[in-house]
C-alpha cells in the first residue's frame, strides 16, 4: 500500500479531542492534522515525536495534513491510521495470502451476525466460508512485545463473538493481526488494559477462532504485509 504522496517530516506538538494534532513542519510553520486513530495511541504522542504527514488538495476536507507515520528516536517507524490495515491486508490477501490461507475468493466489507460486517469473507467452492478480521497494532512496552489493545475496545470484543457464533455454526474464523511498527517480534494480548478483551479472546481461541499475527515492511513510501513468514508468535492467548 503506497502513499498518495510524499510525506511531509513534522514535529508533534499535541494530539487532542482523539482525531486532532498540532504539530510543526520544517519551515517552522504550526497546523493541525487529522488523526485517523480513535485508540489511546499510547507511546507514540508525546510532545517533540517527529511524524510524517500525508498532504492533501481536497477542497472538502477542511484539514490538509493527515498524520500516517509516527518516527521513534531509535528510527522506528509505526503506522498510525487505522484505516490504512484492511487496505494493506486486502492487497496482501490479492497479492497470495489468500490462496496461502487455502481460498480463491475475496469479498470485503460483508454483513454477517448481529448489525456486523467482517472485514473480508473467503470463500472456496471446497471448504467452509471463512470469516477474517483484522486488527491494527501499534502498542509496544517491552522491547520487542507488540500488543493488543491500546485502550478498552468493546468493539473488538463483540467481533470476537461474532466470530465464535460463525465457527459455531460451521465455518471457519480468523482473527489478524497486523503489526504496524517494524521493531516486533512476538505479540501478546494486552490483558491490563482489557481484562474482558482478553477474556473474549480466551473463549475465542478455545471454540476453534484461528489467531493469527503479521508483520508489515514500513517506509516513508508505504506499507506492506510481511507475507513471506509469519515472524512474530502469539505468545499469550491462555488461560
Amino acid at each position: 500500500m503506497k502513499f498518495e504522496t510524499p510525506l511531509i517530516p513534522a514535529t508533534l506538538i499535541r494530539r487532542y479531542k482523539r482525531f486532532l494534532a498540532d504539530v510543526t513542519l520544517n519551515d517552522g510553520r504550526e497546523v493541525t492534522a487529522h488523526v485517523a486513530n480513535p485508540g489511546s495511541m499510547l507511546g507514540m504522542k508525546h510532545a517533540g515525536l517527529r511524524v510524517w504527514l500525508e498532504q492533501n488538495d481536497d477542497p472538502k476536507r477542511k484539514l490538509k495534513y493527515s498524520w500516517k507515520l509516527a518516527e521513534l528516536e531509535d528510527g522506528t517507524f509505526i503506522g498510525v491510521d487505522t484505516g490504512l490495515p484492511n487496505k494493506i491486508v486486502a492487497e496482501a490477501l490479492q497479492g497470495g495470502l489468500a490462496a496461502q490461507l487455502g481460498y480463491t475468493h475475496i469479498r470485503p466489507e460483508v454483513k454477517y451476525g448481529e448489525n456486523s460486517r467482517v472485514d473480508f469473507l473467503l470463500t472456496d467452492d471446497n471448504k467452509p466460508d471463512c470469516y477474517l478480521e483484522v486488527k491494527s497494532v501499534t502498542l509496544s512496552r517491552s522491547a520487542g512485545l507488540g500488543e493488543f489493545p491500546d485502550s478498552v475496545t468493546k468493539r473488538g470484543a463483540k467481533h470476537m463473538e461474532e466470530l465464535v457464533r460463525m465457527v459455531a455454526e460451521g465455518h471457519c474464523a480468523i482473527l489478524l493481526y497486523l503489526v504496524q511498527r517494524n521493531d516486533i517480534n512476538s505479540f501478546t494480548v494486552a490483558d491490563d488494559i482489557d481484562p474482558e478483551y482478553q477474556r473474549v479472546a480466551i473463549r475465542a481461541k478455545k471454540a476453534g477462532v484461528e489467531f493469527l499475527c503479521y508483520g508489515t515492511k514500513i517506509s516513508k513510501a508505504g506499507i506492506c504485509l510481511d507475507a513471506s513468514s509469519m515472524i512474530l508468535p502469539l505468545v499469550s492467548v491462555t488461560d
